[in-house]
């Protein structure tokens, strides 16, 4: 194969080779240079979401996890008391985050197929004062859910409660705009609709609640409280950063406003999601979504309902002909998933749903209708 198999998964992505050029060059950290690229940054992604006069944004080096706990670890009170809405995997992961740095969580369970509810927020946060923060992922990777983001922080905003937002698998190619949205934190990383690389996380704070964040963090490398006031102070990252995985993004970050911002990710996404569910329609595959409640970021499919079907080997066909899929995450019915993000188009797409055709004809699977 003369090309790198394409990632048809929600991070890390398949990147242009700008983005990868633009890893070939080492930096100081402490670089004047290298000071001015992480600075420009922070500003070109708080003009993403229209936060520039609102929020600070705080990168953070490691996955998008790492800036999760560190938005919780930050934001929460060690007495607060975490709700944590949850549909699917990543939203059980916050759950488990917040548990273990000791805030007190509630989780509101809902079904794996569809959003979460406004509505059950609302009577919850009636039903216990004591709630002082919401955890909410605005799309559920684990399925591929959209989940209504609107509607949670207008019930949030109403009730005085703080708002933590996962929006790793949204941010950039889903609308999010601070002067509609009100949010005390969200979180992204480098590795997803921005197209970069993984190995940075960032947290938008809104400025109105950072100073009361001081101390709050029982970690070092995670205190995002710190993190800012230093940066803000020397213009540098407290510890190591990532120089390599900050100078792909702001590579990334220019070919994205090139393009058109988020609307023209978004378009692409979107053209990148109906190809593929189209053409798995043909051969026989069902999305385990609603339409309705499906985003244009990952598409979970129902596994062939034949006795020779084997994930395993599934995948190293496919991979054989230059694509890689991502297992399924539900614990209930057999599944995998195909994402619709990174530099790719709908030309892709079309050939990765001919490379499954030919994946399940090699394997002797017949068509699932």
């Amino acid at each position: 194969m003369d090309r790198d198999a394409i990632l048809l998964t929600p991070g890390p992505l398949t990147t242009t080779l700008r983005t990868k050029l633009a890893m070939l060059r080492d930096w100081g950290s402490w670089d004047a240079d290298f000071n001015a690229m992480t600075a420009a940054m922070r500003r070109q992604l708080l003009g993403i979401v229209g936060a520039l006069d609102s929020h600070v944004v705080v990168p953070l080096q490691g996955s998008g996890t790492f800036a999760v706990e560190a938005a919780v670890g930050t934001l929460v009170p060690r007495n607060g008391h975490v709700l944590v809405l949850d549909n699917g995997a990543y939203c059980k992961r916050m759950g488990r985050v917040a548990t273990l740095m000791g805030r007190r969580t509630t989780v509101l369970a809902r079904a794996e197929h569809e959003p979460v509810s406004a509505e059950e927020l609302d009577a919850a946060l009636r039903a216990d004062p004591s709630i002082t923060h919401v955890g909410f992922i605005h799309c559920e990777t684990g399925t591929g859910v959209l989940n209504p983001l609107a509607q949670v922080s207008e019930v949030c905003a109403r009730h005085g409660k703080g708002l933590i937002i996962d929006a790793m698998s949204s941010f950039a190619a889903l609308p999010i705009d601070a002067r509609d949205i009100t949010f005390d934190a969200l979180v992204a990383a480098s590795g997803k609709c921005l197209e970069g690389v993984p190995g940075m996380g960032f947290v938008f704070i809104r400025k109105a609640v950072l100073a009361g964040c001081e101390g709050q963090s029982q970690s070092l490398a995670m205190d995002l409280f710190d993190q800012h006031a230093y940066m803000e102070r020397t213009g540098q990252w407290r510890f190591t950063p990532p120089t390599h995985v900050v100078a792909a993004l702001a590579e990334a970050l220019a070919q994205f406003l090139e393009a058109g911002g988020q609307p023209a990710r978004l378009a692409r996404y979107t053209a990148n999601c109906r190809t593929l569910i189209d053409g798995m329609a043909q051969l026989g595959f069902k999305p385990f979504l609603h339409p309705q409640w499906q985003a244009p970021i990952i598409v979970t499919f129902h596994a062939p309902q034949h006795p020779a079907y084997d994930f395993t080997a599934f995948y190293a066909e496919v991979k054989r002909r230059g694509f890689i899929l991502y297992p399924g995450k539900l614990t209930k019915v057999e599944t995998f998933r195909v994402g619709c993000i990174g530099a790719i188009g709908p030309n892709d797409m079309q050939q990765a749903v001919n490379a499954i055709s030919e994946a399940m004809q090699a394997l002797g699977l017949a068509p699932s209708h």
